[in-house]
């Protein structure tokens, strides 16, 4: 590799990757010289088989271990891996992922009163099996359907380490009032999403602790997010990207000694938009645990070795990268599955699903990811009517599935605002949510909701990605997604947590050749409704197609 390559080529991982250097190993292997953080201590288990990174060698696989030639030890990005000997293929005992208890997990006896004050008592799949795997001190992806407790995955670990509630060991001071710099910190795309985590936080810290996390996210005053810093000297910090990287430049927010950087809905977060806060903040946040501090008093030295986690319901390729450039031999979780990231192959769509890829490799994408994302749990429908009387059906609709919680989508603000219009003019409880509302009203549109005191939540793809209401059982789409995986995820705005939920597309006659075309790529069946006389009938069932290849 070059002696001297920008790291803003190297950032988004786009531009420059390691495969298109041969010189330089991309096998990450873990070793039993590092008890801390092997994986056998997980539960994996070593294979004693060769395997090169993206390729079986069937041949190879019979043959004895080899060494590491020395050659290439030196450019591997960690001492650790460095100093190790053969490489080993892992696997996994999914045993130890089976938990039902968060007591099993290995969570400290504070955090676990907690959550059973809060009503927690088992951990979803993914949970079980993310929080052991980062209380292990791995970079990981994260990887689920929307609804399914990714938030608990990450924020249970980092409490388990940080803050009031965390293991005491005996390097504990008693002197919260003397550290300033932040231990945590946890990047989301968009306001809504930032503060339902702080919020996620909150409940589980409890209210004598709420000073612990502070929340940065655009919108909101910046001299007073500043104050609250100097003032409160919070351990954890929950923002979005612009704000983050404005207040760190404003040399308000020291973050060098930061031990955790959760990266939540990342796809997101790799878009341009993004670019160059995120920049900063991988620059400024701890630093990757990897080799390159620059000698003892280079400005790397000072930093902790800070631990990488990215979240999100779909994981392109271009995560992948991400992965693999900003964390350590990064993990890839799933429900009850955990694999090395640096198995996966550059050569072609991520596959995680064992299914065969296309020729398009984009149209491949894009449907794996869809399909990833959707919650399992979920009824599809699809309604026919006229343009005029889509509001009016969406009326029947709610009667007759007796919804309580209803979030509907629409495509233009307008037409958004006319429905909300239409339906409290027909006596039911509804708001809107949009970008065009203020902080403020957007917020207290969403506590109205998530009381029950709204009925209908009309809103756009705002709320497609984030929005956490758990009581949600019907999500209506009164204009039709741009494509599947936006339907994937506004579906995903129900069914959370294993809870049924139903989906209702409105649609005109000229649009069913969508609906089927979302079927297929879906692979779920997405059977036609009516709503007569107060009652919901299933006209035609449909039966699932095959992915789309």
């Amino acid at each position: 590799m070059p002696a001297l390559i920008s790291p803003r080529l190297l950032l988004f991982g786009e531009s420059l990757s390691f495969h298109k250097f041969p010189h330089v190993s991309r096998n990450a292997w873990f070793h039993r010289s590092v008890c801390s953080l092997s994986l056998a201590s997980l539960g994996f288990k070593n294979d004693h088989e060769t395997v090169e990174t993206g390729k079986f060698n069937e041949a190879k696989l019979l043959n004895s271990l080899t060494e590491v030639p020395k050659s290439k030890a030196k450019v591997v990005r960690s001492h650790v891996v460095k100093a190790a000997g053969p490489h080993r293929l892992l696997e996994i005992d999914s045993t130890i992922f089976n938990a039902k208890s968060f007591f099993e997990l290995g969570l400290p006896p504070l955090l676990i009163e907690r959550l059973e004050k809060e009503g927690f008592k088992t951990p979803t799949d993914v949970q079980a099996t993310a929080i052991p795997t980062i209380l292990k001190d791995h970079d990981v992806v994260i990887q689920s359907y929307t609804g399914s407790g990714k938030t608990l995955a990450y924020l249970l670990p980092i409490l388990s380490e940080v803050g009031p509630l965390k293991t005491r060991t005996s390097d504990d001071d008693g002197e919260p009032g003397k550290k300033t710099d932040i231990e945590a910190v946890i990047v989301a795309p968009s306001r809504e999403l930032g503060m339902q985590i702080v919020r996620e936080f909150e409940k589980i810290l409890g209210p004598a602790n709420k000073k612990v996390v502070q929340q940065l996210v655009g919108g909101a005053n910046r001299s007073r997010q500043e104050e609250a810093l100097r003032k409160n000297k919070p351990c954890i910090v929950v923002g979005t990207p612009g704000r983050i990287s404005e207040i760190s430049a404003a040399g308000k927010l020291h973050t060098h000694g930061c031990r955790f950087l959760v990266l939540d809905e990342v796809d997101q977060l790799l878009s341009f938009n993004f670019r160059e806060d995120m920049h900063r903040i991988l620059e400024h946040v701890g630093r990757k645990s990897s080799g390159d501090s620059r000698g003892p008093k280079g400005s790397l030295a000072k930093r902790a070795e800070r631990q990488t986690v990215l979240v999100s319901a779909t994981v392109p390729f271009s995560v992948i990268r991400a992965a693999r450039s900003w964390g350590h031999d990064p993990l890839l979780i799933q429900a009850k599955k955990v694999i090395s990231i640096e198995s996966i192959s550059p050569s072609g769509p991520i596959n995680l699903s064992g299914q065969s890829t296309s020729s398009d490799p984009s149209s491949n994408v894009q449907t794996q990811a869809a399909i990833q994302s959707l919650p399992p749990s979920l009824k599809h429908y699809y309604c026919v009517t006229k343009l005029q009387h889509k509001v009016d059906t969406l009326r029947r609709c709610v009667h007759a599935l007796d919804a309580k919680s209803v979030i509907v989508f629409m495509n233009h603000t307008k037409q958004l605002k006319d429905t909300v219009f239409k339906l409290e003019a027909r006596g039911m409880i509804a708001a809107e949510l949009h970008g065009d509302l203020g902080k403020l009203g957007r917020t207290t549109t969403l506590k109205k909701f998530k009381n029950g005191e709204v009925r209908i939540l009309v809103t756009n793809e705002l709320s497609a990605r984030g929005l956490d209401v758990a009581e949600c059982d019907l999500v209506v789409n009164l204009d039709l997604p741009t494509d599947s995986i936006h339907y994937a995820h506004r579906a995903g705005r129900t069914g959370r947590l294993g809870r049924k939920g139903t989906v209702i597309t409105i649609c005109e006659e000229s649009e069913v050749f969508v609906v089927k075309k979302l079927q297929r790529q879906l692979s779920v069946p997405i059977a036609t409704c009516e709503f007569t006389e107060g009652k919901f009938v299933i006209t035609e069932e449909e039966k699932a197609l095959p992915a789309l290849r």
